[in-house]
């Protein structure tokens, strides 16, 4: 998925935004018909921005709580011993740390599903404010705050990792977690839903779909280089990951030791793994309160960092739309405005029965419809504007395109035309025709239909907005439909303009042309 999809779709988000200098919507001015693309980033950066929030509530919560010596999810705290101890009175620990998860983070004990959200957790709601606080705080300043604030957020979780994997490694049974994390079922490939995620995980990891690769390169100077920067954060990053998996598994590994059961017993999927299988990890190392401070940390900064993304993909898009409000008040209110109406919203996500909506909105919000996008948008850019046109736009950025630059190039231009779009499309029907299958859950709970249908609705919205810009942009053309829909793919005359960004300095390219003056113009006279 990284060398099919990751890379050629992150060089082409890169491109695009620097060539036209502008956010996710407005950068369509390239090819108006796939205005809806830019539509359908947004909202699918508003829904994850409305649920990764709440990760941060999570993260922020138990971080107050680390600072307790014990630990309130350890077998140290007085309530945990009956359920730390079998019946030989010896301790087992189980229990104790997805009791404090269900019981004191989420209450979800006091909701029977879906349809009973319950009461607003408070000290969650607390901490879902001082996350939007926190967000807002550092986008106050636009660009340039964030952009600062990165230095710490990007860099703080190598440390972390580093010292989390150096630990972990003296751990007894931590070489059982390392061969578990290793080791392949490929009989796994025959189900649908590993290779959604795959799709997925490449997606959220490299921020495919999302319209903040866009917004952030729109930034570039123009003669920046793309492809080395491609190469470059594609690769370090999906590096970052699989470095990350030894630091989690080593200690996975020696917990599943302590209990005496497999490591693939210990491991749960989606949240748990954060909220439930690593601390109880953490909670069996001396010293657990250190190492639970430094772990709760790196994933408030690793959330805050990601959702900078998502939030400057959003307003920047809005303030290409509407320039009026690139003044400093009208935009500081615009920023206020978002993050007080998610806030609100994330409120049901924080009830007793708010993981139910998590889970639905986190299983049907991004995944069938983060590969529609960006199957759009590549077919889009490769038979619309034309492939020809747009490794030229690149070429025309890099100016003195090195040799490897052009061999790479090659081989984008056969991903973008051929091999992308076709595992997309393959990973898509793979997906729709797994959706038939069982029903989504949280632990012993099923979904029920109509919540399943909800989620497929919500999914079906974000990419509905691509056909419906698009025959919004055949019926302002005239002439028959052949007509209109050749005029809706040609690039706007703005499209070429450069646009000044507030954290970019104006590129003027000279463009040589021919006058042919007669002996009456030359006669004139000339002021400008």
């Amino acid at each position: 998925m990284l060398f099919l999809t990751g890379l050629p779709l992150f060089l082409m988000e890169l491109s695009l935004g620097q060539y036209g200098a502008t956010g996710p919507v407005t950068v369509w001015k390239c090819c108006p018909l796939l205005k809806g693309i830019g539509v359908s980033m947004l909202l699918v950066s508003s829904l994850v921005s409305l649920y990764y929030t709440v990760i941060l509530a999570w993260a922020f919560y138990y971080l107050g709580r680390s600072f307790q010596n014990p630990l309130p999810w350890s077998c140290g705290a007085p309530r945990n011993k009956p359920l730390c101890q079998n019946e030989s009175g010896n301790v087992t620990g189980f229990s104790a740390s997805e009791t404090f998860w269900n019981e004191q983070v989420l209450g979800v004990t006091h909701s029977s599903g879906l349809g009973d959200p319950g009461a607003v957790r408070w000290p969650l709601a607390l901490c879902l404010l001082a996350a939007w606080a926190v967000v807002f705080l550092c986008m106050l300043k636009g660009i340039r705050s964030s952009g600062k604030v990165v230095y710490f957020t990007a860099t703080f979780p190598y440390l972390v990792l580093l010292i989390l994997l150096i630990r972990g490694a003296t751990l007894d049974g931590s070489i059982d977690g390392v061969c578990f994390y290793l080791s392949s079922d490929w009989s796994k490939l025959q189900s649908a839903q590993v290779w959604s995620d795959a799709a997925s995980q490449i997606f959220y990891s490299l921020g495919i779909g999302f319209g903040g690769l866009l917004s952030m390169a729109s930034y570039n100077k123009f003669n920046n280089n793309v492809v080395r920067d491609t190469l470059v954060i594609a690769v370090g990053n999906c590096c970052t990951s699989f470095f990350a998996g030894f630091a989690i598994f080593s200690v996975l590994g020696h917990m599943a030791r302590t209990k005496q059961v497999p490591v693939g017993d210990v491991v749960d999927s989606g949240p748990g793994l954060a909220f439930v299988a690593y601390p109880e990890a953490l909670a069996l190392l001396p010293g657990s309160t250190f190492w639970s401070i430094l772990f709760f940390l790196m994933l408030f900064t690793l959330g805050v960092d990601t959702l900078f993304g998502n939030i400057e993909g959003i307003l920047t898009a809005i303030l290409d739309e509407f320039p009026a409000l690139r003044n400093g008040r009208r935009k500081t209110a615009l920023l206020g405005a978002f993050c007080v109406t998610s806030y609100l919203l994330g409120l049901l996500l924080v009830t007793q029965g708010g993981i139910f909506w998590f889970t639905l909105i986190d299983t049907y919000s991004t995944g069938f419809g983060l590969i529609i996008i960006a199957l759009f948008m590549c077919l889009g850019v490769a038979f619309c504007y034309g492939v020809n046109q747009f490794c030229q736009d690149i070429v025309d950025m890099i100016c003195r395109c090195p040799p490897w630059c052009s061999r790479m190039l090659g081989y984008f231009k056969v991903c973008w035309v051929f091999f992308t779009p076709c595992l997309l499309l393959f990973t898509l029907i793979y997906t729709f025709l797994d959706l038939s299958g069982a029903a989504p859950h949280y632990g012993a709970y099923e979904y029920p239909a109509w919540g399943r249908n909800l989620g497929i609705c919500v999914g079906v919205f974000t990419c509905l907005q691509i056909p419906l810009w698009a025959a919004a942009a055949l019926g302002r053309e005239s002439g028959t439909l052949s007509d209109r829909f050749q005029k809706a793919t040609q690039p706007l005359r703005s499209w070429r303009t450069a646009t000044a960004r507030d954290a970019a300095e104006v590129v003027v390219i000279d463009v040589p042309f021919t006058i042919t003056l007669t002996s009456s113009d030359l006669a004139g006279s000339y002021e400008s």
